[in-house]
C-alpha cells in the first residue's frame, strides 16, 4: 500500500508541475514584444550576418545565448542541441551566439562536430540589450524572435542552468542514487590525445564548378560561401572545403 501511495503522490505532483510549466511558457511569451534593431555579426566564416538574415526562410527564430569556449556548461548544452539541430529547423531557424571572434568559435564548433550556425556577438551590444550580461558578466540562455515584414520582435527569453530543461543530462542523473552530486562537465572530448580530430575536410579538385554541382545537387550539400579558388559546403556536421587545383587529392 505504501508503494501504490507514493505512486499516486508522483503522478500527482507531475501533473501539477506540468500545469505549472505550461503556465510559466504562457507568461513568458505574454511580456509585450520589443521591436528590435538589426544587429550586425559575424558568422564563423567572419562573414557580415545580421539578424534579419538569421530567419533564413522562417519567421521564427531560436537563439541560445551560449557563453563562449570557456564555459564546459554551455558547451555540454550545445552538444545536445547539435543532436536536434536538424528537427528544430523544421519549426524555426536556430543560431548559437557566443561572445568569441569567429576564429576561435568555428574552430570549436569543428571540434565538437557541431552543425548548427553560430555568430559572434562580439562589439555587439546584443547579449546586454537582452539582459544576458549583468554587472559584466555573462549569463547563458535563449532568446525567442518573430519575424513580421521587414520588423523583428523579441518574443521571450529563458535562462540556462544545472536541472533546467534545455539539458537533458541532468535529468537522467536525477534518477541515480546518487543524483548529480559531484559531476562537472568537461569540454575534452579525446581523453587519450592531445590532439582533437575536427569536421574539416579540404578536397583537391581540378574542376571547381563542376565538383561543387555534384557534390550540392547530388549529395545535397550546402554551400556556405565560395570565391574563384574554393568553396566551402556543409553536410551533416561536416565541413568540405573544395580548392581547385592541379589534381584530385583530399
Amino acid at each position: 500500500m505504501k508503494t501504490v501511495k507514493i505512486l499516486s503522490e508522483i503522478e500527482a505532483l507531475e501533473q501539477e508541475i506540468h500545469e505549472k510549466k505550461k503556465l510559466l511558457m504562457e507568461l513568458r511569451k505574454s511580456v509585450p514584444r520589443t521591436e528590435m534593431k538589426n544587429y550586425l555579426f559575424r558568422d564563423q566564416n567572419n562573414h557580415e550576418a545580421n539578424l534579419f538574415d538569421l530567419f533564413g526562410d522562417k519567421d521564427e527564430l531560436i537563439v541560445v545565448q551560449n557563453m563562449g569556449k570557456s564555459c564546459s556548461f554551455c558547451t555540454m548544452w550545445a552538444d545536445g542541441f547539435n543532436g536536434v539541430y536538424h528537427h528544430i529547423i523544421e519549426k524555426a531557424a536556430f543560431v548559437v551566439a557566443t561572445p568569441d571572434t569567429p576564429a576561435v568559435m568555428n574552430a570549436f564548433a569543428a571540434e565538437r562536430k557541431w552543425q548548427f550556425p553560430m555568430i559572434s556577438t562580439l562589439e555587439t551590444s546584443f547579449k546586454e540589450d537582452l539582459g544576458f550580461v549583468k554587472d559584466g558578466y555573462l549569463f547563458p540562455g535563449v532568446s525567442t524572435f518573430i519575424r513580421e515584414g521587414e520588423q523583428v520582435f523579441h518574443v521571450a527569453n529563458a535562462p540556462f542552468g544545472p536541472g533546467d530543461e534545455f539539458c537533458s543530462v541532468w535529468y537522467f542523473f536525477d534518477l541515480l542514487p546518487s543524483g548529480r552530486k559531484g559531476y562537472l562537465p568537461q569540454r575534452k572530448i579525446n581523453k587519450a590525445s592531445d590532439f582533437e580530430i575536427t569536421n574539416n575536410i579540404a578536397i583537391n579538385i581540378k574542376n571547381l564548378p563542376e565538383a561543387v554541382e555534384f557534390y550540392t545537387n547530388s549529395l545535397g550539400m550546402k554551400k556556405s560561401w565560395s570565391n574563384d579558388t574554393e568553396t566551402k559546403l556543409l553536410f551533416g556536421g561536416y565541413n568540405f572545403y573544395l580548392e581547385e587545383g592541379s589534381e584530385n587529392r583530399v
